[in-house]
């Protein structure tokens, strides 16, 4: 993928998205998915891991963490439910959020499960955290992952609350995944594919990645790392989970993966 400097998106119009270059961080590949499946083309813009980013955050209004989409002169949209709203409403074709506001409230409450601070994809950084700092000095640490783990409360109590939450969370879409098994449906909520099955099949990565076959670019090491969950995480890992979520790249998001 070819990415634009912010210089070059600022100076130009339309949907932008920053990313973070190369890395297949599960928020930024999710809002990708999400924008495909609505029809939505942007302009990937580059953030640099660990780099100075002076010039993204004057254009963004201080905001740091990709993804955020900025389009024309509107504010800059960042968060997974403010950029899933902004391609319902600027996307088209079939909507990504049920009809029934029951089923929706299930689905966007899944994904938030997925998504938020403390869900899913927050208490697995955690882990991964612990993997690396667990035995060493923390002020090892270079300034901008001292920054990101003061931003998630990086402590060993909340390692030990976070395996706790990656556990109840997969046991939770696992019974929602034979729940929707049992009535027929290949699809978290529903008959047809909503915000909740791209976000779980991004952030299933960060348990069982993909293939390296279906993820080129993906550096061997975060696959080991993604991949290195302990014995209870992995006895949570329920088949069905994995199975929705090869279900959902080739029949929706498309491989192999370009980051």
């Amino acid at each position: 993928m070819k990415y634009a400097t912010v210089a070059e998106a600022r100076a130009a119009s339309g949907l932008r998205l920053v990313l973070t270059a190369h890395v297949p961080g599960p928020w930024s590949e999710s809002v990708k998915a999400i924008f495909k499946a609505r029809g939505l083309s942007s302009l990937p813009v580059e953030q640099v891991a660990g780099e100075a980013i002076e010039d993204l955050c004057a254009w963004t209004g201080g905001i740091r963490n990709a993804p955020i989409a900025m389009l024309d002169d509107e504010p800059p949209v960042h968060g997974w439910l403010d950029l899933a709203m902004l391609a319902e409403r600027i996307g088209s074709g079939p909507s990504l959020l049920p009809e029934s506001s029951a089923d929706r409230a299930l689905a966007l409450g899944l994904s938030c499960e997925i998504c938020a601070p403390y869900g899913f994809g927050w208490s697995r950084r955690l882990l991964m955290f612990a993997q690396i700092y667990g035995a060493l000095d923390r002020a090892t640490a270079p300034p901008h992952l001292q920054s990101m783990l003061d931003q998630y409360g990086y402590s060993a109590t909340a390692v030990s609350a976070g395996e706790g939450r990656v556990i109840a969370i997969l046991a939770a879409l696992a019974a929602q995944l034979h729940k929707q098994r049992s009535a027929g449906s290949n699809y978290m909520v529903g008959d047809r594919p909503s915000t909740i099955d791209y976000h779980w099949a991004c952030f299933s990565q960060m348990v069982s990645p993909l293939p390296l076959a279906d993820q080129p670019a993906m550096p061997e090491w975060l696959v080991g790392k993604y991949s290195d969950t302990g014995p209870d995480i992995a006895r949570a890992l329920d088949p069905i989970l994995i199975e929705h979520r090869d279900f959902i790249y080739r029949n929706h998001i498309g491989l192999p993966l370009e980051y």
